[in-house]
C-alpha cells in the first residue's frame, strides 16, 4: 500500500523481540521542531509509557514517538519504568534529541517486563537519519491482534495528513483510545493544533468501544511540522476529523472476532453528552451486539439498553423512537414482512441503529461491532 508522506517525516521499523517476526517496533520523527498534541487514557492502571508521554507532551511540541507492540509494560514496577525511560533515551541519543522530545507508547500484554537484553542488542543498530516515512509500514508494526493494519490520509491545502491506528479490543476510552498517531506538514501553533485535536477525538475516538473495557495504555498524538506553510484552521479541522472517523470505522470494523459494524445514531436528546451516554449504553449491551451478530431484528433490546439510562429521568418512553437501517421500529408495531426484510439487512457487515429521544436537539454518533464466538475465542487464549 503506497501511502503519501508528509514532508520531513521518517521512521524507523524492526523486530526487537516482542513479536515472532514481524516488525514490532516503530519510531516516528520529525526532521525539525513540531507541534504536539496527545491525549490519554484516564485509567488508574496506566503504564510508565503514559506517565512519560503525558510529561513529554505538556509543552505542546515534540518531535516523535517510540512505538513498542505486543508488551504493554503496565504492572511491571520501577524496573518497567526505567526500562521505558532506557529506551527512549536509546532512539533519543541516537537521532540527536533529549528524552522529552520524543513521546513513547506500548501496548499488547500487561504485567511483562521489556526483554532488556534483545532490545539493546536491536537498538544498538539504531543510526540516524533514519529511511524515509513508511507509514504503511508504520500502521503495521504498531499492530497486536488487528488483522489488517489502518492508515489514511487527507490532503488540506498544500499539506498532508497521514493518520495510523490500531486497536481491535479493551476498547472503551476515556480522553482517548488505543493507539492512534497523526503526522502533518501543516503549520499550526501548539494551541490551535491542540484545540482542533481534543475536538475531533471527542467525536470520534471517544465514540468507538468494542467490548466496554478501557485500556491502561491508549495514546493518541499529532505532530504538525509546519514545512508545507499555514492551513485553513477550519479546514484543516474537518480534514483531521474525516481521517480519524475513516479509521474509528476500521478499528470497529475489525473488533476481535467482529463481523459488523454497528452505528448508532442518537438524536433528540437533552444534551450531546446525553446523546453519546445512550449510544454508548446501546452498542455496549451484549444482547443488542449478539442480536445484531444472529441477524435478529429484536428491536426490544435496544429499548432495554435505552432504559438502563436509569439516571436519565427525562427520558419517557413514549417520546421515543427505534429504528433499523432507516425502517421504524417503535412506536410503530411492524409487520411480519418488515422484520424479515430487516433480517436481510441486519445479514449485511454494517448495521445502522436509530434512536429519537424527543427531549431537545441534542445528538451524538458512536462505532462499535457485534459479539461473536470469535471475540470469547482470541480472549480466552490470548496469553496462552
Amino acid at each position: 500500500m503506497q501511502v503519501p508522506s508528509p514532508q520531513g517525516f521518517r521512521t524507523y521499523l524492526a523486530n526487537v523481540g516482542l513479536k515472532d517476526s514481524a516488525d514490532d517496533f516503530m519510531v516516528l520523527v520529525s526532521e525539525v521542531p513540531a507541534s504536539c498534541s496527545a491525549v490519554f487514557t484516564r485509567s488508574r492502571f496506566v503504564g510508565p509509557s503514559v506517565l512519560l508521554s503525558r510529561e513529554a507532551a505538556k509543552g505542546g511540541t515534540a518531535r516523535g514517538v517510540v512505538v513498542l507492540a505486543r508488551n504493554a509494560n503496565v504492572a511491571t514496577g520501577r524496573q518497567g519504568l526505567a526500562n521505558a525511560e532506557e529506551v527512549r533515551r536509546i532512539v533519543a541519543d541516537a537521532v540527536g534529541l533529549t528524552e522529552t522530545d520524543l513521546l513513547i507508547a506500548s501496548t499488547g500484554v500487561i504485567g511483562r517486563q521489556y526483554p532488556m537484553a534483545e532490545l539493546r542488542h536491536r537498538l544498538a543498530e539504531l543510526s540516524w537519519p533514519f529511511p524515509a516515512a513508511d507509514l504503511a509500514g508504520a500502521a503495521r508494526a504498531i499492530m497486536t491482534t488487528d488483522t489488517r493494519p489502518k492508515v489514511v490520509s487527507a490532503r488540506c491545502g498544500a499539506a498532508t495528513l497521514v493518520g495510523i491506528a490500531k486497536g481491535v479490543g479493551m476498547i472503551e476510552p476515556d480522553m482517548a483510545t488505543m493507539l492512534a498517531f497523526f503526522c502533518t506538514d501543516a503549520q499550526l501553533a501548539p494551541d490551535e493544533l491542540d484545540e482542533a485535536f481534543r475536538n475531533v477525538v471527542a467525536r470520534t475516538f471517544n465514540a468507538v468501544s468494542i467490548d466496554t473495557d478501557t485500556s491502561t495504555s491508549d495514546t493518541a498524538a499529532i505532530f504538525a511540522n509546519g514545512l508545507a506553510g499555514p492551513v485553513d484552521r477550519a479546514e484543516f479541522t474537518d480534514a483531521l476529523y474525516d481521517v480519524a472517523l475513516q479509521l474509528v470505522r476500521a478499528i470497529a470494523r475489525d473488533g476481535e472476532g467482529a463481523s459488523k459494524l454497528i452505528e448508532v445514531r442518537v438524536s433528540g436528546a437533552r444534551d450531546d453528552a446525553q446523546a453519546k451516554r445512550v449510544g454508548k449504553t446501546i452498542v455496549n449491551s451484549p444482547l443488542v451486539k449478539t442480536a445484531v451478530h444472529g441477524a435478529d431484528p429484536n428491536w426490544g433490546r435496544v429499548a432495554m439498553a435505552i432504559g438502563k439510562c436509569q439516571d436519565d429521568l427525562d427520558i419517557v418512553p413514549e417520546r421515543v423512537s427505534i429504528a433499523f437501517g432507516g425502517t421504524e421500529l417503535y412506536p410503530s408495531e411492524p409487520s411480519a414482512e418488515t422484520l424479515h426484510r430487516l433480517a436481510d439487512y441486519l445479514s449485511g457487515d454494517e448495521v445502522l441503529i436509530e434512536v429519537g429521544l424527543g427531549i431537545a436537539d441534542g445528538s451524538f454518533t458512536v462505532y462499535g461491532c457485534d459479539l461473536t464466538e470469535g471475540y470469547v475465542r482470541l480472549n480466552a487464549d490470548y496469553t496462552t
